[in-house]
């Protein structure tokens, strides 16, 4: 379980920090492919996360 939660903190993380230093994400109004990336990556994990806890009901 804390695996799956660190995954999602982790993804959380790398997206914000990215949002906070890309040049191009604050330049224009649309998000670079590597933020979009980051963001699959964070949406991925709450999913995964969110299945594996309704298993527990």
């Amino acid at each position: 379980m804390s695996s799956q939660g660190d995954a999602l903190q982790q993804a959380q993380t790398d997206y914000e920090q990215h949002m906070r230093t890309c040049r191009q994400c604050h330049a224009d109004s649309a998000r670079c492919a590597v933020a979009k990336h980051l963001l699959r990556l964070y949406n991925n994990a709450r999913r995964s996360g969110g299945r594996a806890g309704a298993g527990d009901l």
